[in-house]
Formats: C-alpha cells, structure tokens, sequence
C-alpha cells in the first residue's frame, strides 16, 4: 500500500534539495565581492561555482551504488555533515585556495541530496503518486534555488558574502523531519571506487577544459591529459567489472543513456544563467539584493511548475517532456544571450523564468525515463550515473560563461550553450519514436 505521506516528504526533500542548490544560486551573487576580497578577479571565482558543480556531479553516482549497499538513511546524514563542514570552511576561508577547498567538500556532501531523494521518493511511492511527488520535489527545490539570489543578495548587504556561503547549513534543520520517510536498508551491492575515481577525472578534465581560458594553458592542458587517459580507462574498468560502478547494464540501456545526454543541457542553461545574470548586472551597477529580487518571479513560478510537470509527464512520457524541457532551455539562453548584450533586466528575468520551467519539467522526466527502464536492483546506481551526466551539465554551463565567456563575451558564450539542447534533441529522436509508436498502438 503507498503512504500518503508522498506531499509532506517529497516539499521536505525538494526543500533539502534546494538548500543544497543555494551553495551555487546564492553563492553567484556574492562571487564579486567575494573574488575582490580574496584577491581574484570574477572570471576565476567562477571556478568557485564550477568546482562545487562539479563535484555535485561526479559524487551522485557515489551515494546512488551506496544507497544500493545501506540505504538512503546513513548516506543521507553523511552527505548533510560534509555539506555543511564543507559550507562553513568556504565560508570562513583566509584565502581562496582554502575557499575552494571547502567548496570541494561542500559539493561533495551536497551530491548525496539528489540521488538520496529521488531514491527515497521512487521506493516509497508507485504509479502516479510517484509522478507528482517527483515532480513536487522539483519544484520546491527549484522555488528555493531560485530564491537563493535574493536570500544571498540580502545576507550580503546585511553581513558580508562569507555568511552567504555558509546559509547551506540550513539543511541540518530539515533532516529529523524526515528521518523515518528514509529506508535504512539496502541490497549489499559492492562499491567500485576505482570506478568511481576514474569517471570523477574525466568528468573534471571535461570541466578544467572548458573553464581554462580564464586560467591559462596549464589547466587546458590538465583537461585534456584527464580526459584522454580517463575515457579509455573507463571503458577498461566497465568491461572488467560489470556490477562496478558504471554497472555494464545501465551503459548499455539506450534509454539510460539517451535521456541523461539529452537532460544535461536543462543544468547547463540554469548555471550559465546563474553565473551570467548576477555577472552582468552588478558589473552595471546593481545591488547584490536587486538582482536576487528580479528572479522572485522565477522563484514563483517554479512552486506551480509540479502542477502542469506531473500530469504532463504522466500523459506524454519521460522522452516527449525531455524534448519539451530542451526546446524551452535552448529559447531561455538565446534570450539571456540577447539580454546580456543589451543588459536588458526584463529580458534576463524572462529568460530565469523559462529555464526555471524547463528545469521543473526535466528533471523529473529525466528520472521517470530511467527508473522506469531499469531493473529495481540498479535503480539507485542507474539515478545516480543519470543524475551524474545531468549536473555535470550545470558545471559546463558555468564553465563556459566562466572560462569561454571570458574570452568571447557572455553573450557568446550563452549562444554556445544554446546549441546544446539541440543535440539533446538528436540523442532523443529514438525514444520519441518509440513513444509515438507505442500511443499510435
């Protein structure tokens, strides 16, 4: 029988996401100030953003093959202690190699809120209570995400940036409230951390690569060295050790695969914005908290996205509201592109509410295709490698306003991004075949 719980744990969840997703959207308004006091220029305290992205990334995968060994309740607590371990050290930092350091920690402990809630969400309900608490979830944490630039903006002016990065601490509060929604149990699936290292580097050589223009050819360099030397030893690790951390199951599931590629440009958009719109408008004189209160809207508008994203989904399916979610990010970064170029508030704002939509409709389509194209005992580890490819999306995007940017203007670089869901859209046509030939039976 299905709890009936699934609107006061999934608001919980989305609430514990979205703190976990302030580290980045409050943390972009006070990078300014940030990088002036500790002597860097923005375009490298970019990497701050990036480098938390990042390992946001590479470490869901981790939290989902752990879920699948113990359960999502101890995990869970430990992702809590190091994002907030992680929070304070950026926050307090002497000096921005320490700043990074503690973002590096932060991002990691962070990475266990995704995975852990889509987890929970997908063993305690079924069916199309499943659907809407997915898409609940979503939502909130995109409501409080959102409203991460506004919470920073205010923080800033009233007592610095530093305590702006600390506010992810907030998640503590939230974790005894939902204690006995968690599953404590798992399958005693074995963790592959060579694995797991081997695809961290060369998911990071990707980003270093991308980001290197705003820091040199030292960093191109290390790029490209990872990520030549990581592909083909990922391929190796995968061949060798079926059940390891890319489990041969889930690379192989065309499904797996097509949809994460295709959801990677949604976090793409939503971080470029994230790093450009804050750039751009304080660069012309705005206030910290005036560019946080120009994407309340978007904050408003993602609390009603779970409405329309969970019967959408329900009724067109995973890989036709994926297309939907590409299609509506690629038209939000072509208007931030023109936005930034004319330095245009009303446009950019626009442009934060059309990726926030996007937002509130990919992921959780993105997680409906592939836990329902997987079987239950790599379900966790299937979510992660997913929710692995999906924000490592996010790290690109601000990799290329951060780094790209730098060298072509914001503008272009936002242009570049907008290619993206174009490609998703290739990835994709297979599955929505198939879509249009199982509603044409």
């Amino acid at each position: 029988m299905t709890p009936d719980d699934s609107r006061r744990v999934s608001l919980l969840l989305g609430l514990l996401f979205g703190l976990a997703g302030m580290g980045s959207s409050s943390a972009a308004v006070a990078l300014p100030l940030m990088g002036s006091d500790l002597g860097v220029d923005v375009g490298v305290a970019t990497w701050s953003i990036s480098l938390y992205a990042l390992m946001l990334a590479v470490t869901t995968a981790v939290y989902g093959r752990i879920s699948d060994l113990v359960g999502v309740k101890l995990p869970l607590l430990v992702g809590i202690g190091l994002m907030t371990a992680g929070a304070l050290v950026a926050a307090f930092a002497p000096t921005y190699g320490v700043h990074l350091g503690g973002r590096l920690f932060q991002g990691a402990g962070a990475a266990a809120v995704p995975t852990l809630g889509v987890a929970a969400l997908s063993a305690r309900y079924d069916g199309e209570v499943k659907g809407l608490a997915l898409g609940r979830l979503a939502g909130m944490a995109a409501a409080v995400s959102c409203l991460g630039p506004l919470a920073g903006g205010l923080v800033e002016h009233a007592f610095g940036w530093r305590v702006v990065m600390a506010l992810p601490i907030l998640g503590v509060l939230v974790v005894p409230f939902l204690w006995r929604a968690l599953t404590g149990e798992g399958s005693g699936a074995s963790l592959d951390v060579l694995g797991a290292v081997l695809v961290a580097a060369t998911a990071a050589g990707l980003v270093l690569l991308v980001q290197s223009p705003s820091t040199g050819l030292v960093v191109a360099l290390v790029g490209v060295l990872l990520m030549v030397l990581g592909t083909p030893l990922v391929a190796l690790r995968v061949r060798r050790r079926p059940h390891g951390f890319l489990p041969l199951a889930v690379v192989r599931n065309a499904t797996v695969v097509r949809s994460a590629v295709a959801a990677t440009a949604v976090p793409a958009a939503w971080f470029g914005l994230l790093v450009s719109v804050p750039a751009v408008l304080v660069a012309h004189g705005w206030q910290a908290w005036q560019v946080g209160l120009l994407l309340v809207p978007s904050a408003v508008i993602a609390l009603f996205v779970p409405r329309v994203a969970g019967p959408l989904l329900t009724r067109v399916g995973g890989p036709t509201a994926l297309a939907l979610s590409g299609v509506t990010a690629s038209v939000a970064l072509v208007l931030a592109a023109v936005g930034t170029a004319a330095v245009s508030p009303v446009v950019l704002g626009v442009s934060v509410v059309l990726v926030t939509m996007a937002f509130g409709l990919g992921q959780p389509a993105l997680t409906a295709s592939v836990g329902d194209a997987v079987s239950l005992d790599v379900r966790g580890v299937a979510l992660g490698v997913a929710t692995l490819l999906f924000l490592v999306g996010g790290s690109v995007g601000s990799a290329v306003v951060g780094g790209i940017g730098d060298a072509i203007g914001t503008p272009g670089a936002l242009g570049i991004l907008a290619v993206l869901p174009l490609l998703g859209l290739v990835a994709l046509v297979p599955e929505l075949r198939r879509a249009a030939a199982v509603v044409a039976d």
